[in-house]
């Protein structure tokens, strides 16, 4: 009956809330090790020059 619905319910937001905070601190956790990575290794990752906007496309040629 009812009770059930209400039982399954609470359960299943439990465990959804469990879950989400779970993949929540997983993620947290890879972003601060590759962070600290980085950090740490700043000759594997340096920044890249800028261009101009005119050095990323192509030339335009019409098409007649």
């Amino acid at each position: 009956g009812v009770h059930r619905q209400i039982l399954f319910t609470t359960v299943g937001w439990f465990v959804g809330y469990y879950l989400a905070k779970r993949t929540e601190y997983i993620h947290a956790k890879l972003d601060r090790e590759l962070f600290e990575y980085v950090r740490q290794h700043p000759e594997d990752f340096k920044a890249a020059e800028k261009k101009r906007i005119g050095e990323l496309l192509e030339d335009f040629y019409p098409v007649r």
